[in-house]
C-alpha cells in the first residue's frame, strides 16, 4: 500500500500530523479536536488519491467536527456535517465502489470525470442563491459569523456533490472551502477563547492538500482519457 503513496503525501501526512499532536500537548487542545484533525488528513489525503477508503475517515472526522462546531455555536458548520457530511460518507462508499478503475493495484481508484461550461454556470448560480438564503436563515437562530458560516457551507455542499460525482473540478470548490474556513475558525476561536487550534491546522493542511488534488486529478483524469 505504502508503494502507491508519493514521497509528497508521506511527507505532508507526517509534518502536519506532527504539528498537531505537538499542538495538543503544548496549547492544551481537547482529544476530540486532536482526534477530528488527524482523521480529517487522512480522508482527504485519500480523496486527492482517488481512493475509497477516505469515506472510512470522514465518518470519523465528520461526526466528531460537528459537535465541536455546535460547542461554539457554529451551528451552519454543526448542520452541514452531522446532517450532511456524516450520512454522505456512506452514499459515497456505494457510488464509487460501483465506479472503480480496473487500473490500482488494490482495486479502490475511481473513474474521473470533468465539468463542461453549462455544468460551471448552472453550479455558481446555485452557490450564489444558496449563499444568500442560508445566511438569512442562520442570523434567524442567531448563529456566528453568519456570512461566513453561510459561504463555507455552501461550497462544502457543492464541492461535496461534484466528489460523490467524481468531477476532478471538486478540488477547486474545497481550495475555495479551506481558505474561507481558516479565516471563519481563526476569527471564532479569537473572539470566544477556544483553544481548538488544532482545528486551523487541519484546514491549512486540507488546503495544501486542495491544490494537491486538483493536480492529481487532472493527472487521473488524462490518465484515463476523461471527458
Amino acid at each position: 500500500m505504502l508503494k502507491e503513496w508519493t514521497w509528497f503525501e508521506r511527507i505532508w501526512l507526517l509534518v502536519f500530523a506532527g504539528i498537531n499532536i505537538w499542538l495538543f500537548f503544548a496549547w492544551d487542545d481537547t482529544l476530540l479536536g486532536l482526534i477530528s484533525s488527524l482523521t480529517g488528513m487522512l480522508c482527504v489525503v485519500l480523496v486527492a488519491k482517488g481512493k475509497i477508503s477516505n469515506y472510512y475517515f470522514g465518518i470519523i472526522q465528520t461526526g466528531t467536527y460537528a459537535y465541536i462546531s455546535f460547542t461554539y455555536g457554529l451551528y451552519g458548520e454543526a448542520m452541514l456535517n452531522g446532517l450532511f457530511y456524516f450520512p454522505v460518507q456512506f452514499i459515497g462508499i456505494y457510488l464509487w465502489n460501483r465506479n472503480k478503475t480496473k487500473q490500482s493495484t488494490i482495486g479502490e481508484e475511481v473513474i474521473v470525470k470533468r465539468m463542461n461550461a453549462k455544468a460551471w454556470t448552472f453550479t455558481l448560480a446555485a452557490i450564489a442563491l444558496a449563499t444568500v438564503l442560508y445566511a438569512i436563515f442562520l442570523e434567524l437562530i442567531g448563529g456566528r459569523s453568519v456570512g461566513l458560516d453561510s459561504a463555507t457551507n455552501v461550497f462544502s455542499i457543492a464541492a461535496q456533490i461534484l466528489m460523490l460525482k467524481r468531477f476532478a473540478e471538486q478540488w477547486i470548490m474545497w481550495i475555495i472551502v479551506n481558505v474561507l474556513s481558516i479565516i471563519l475558525w481563526y476569527i471564532t476561536l479569537v473572539d470566544t477563547g477556544g483553544n481548538d487550534y488544532t482545528l486551523l491546522v487541519m484546514w491549512t493542511a486540507f488546503l495544501f492538500n486542495s491544490v494537491y488534488g486538483y493536480i492529481n486529478w487532472i493527472r487521473m483524469s488524462k490518465k484515463q482519457g476523461a471527458v
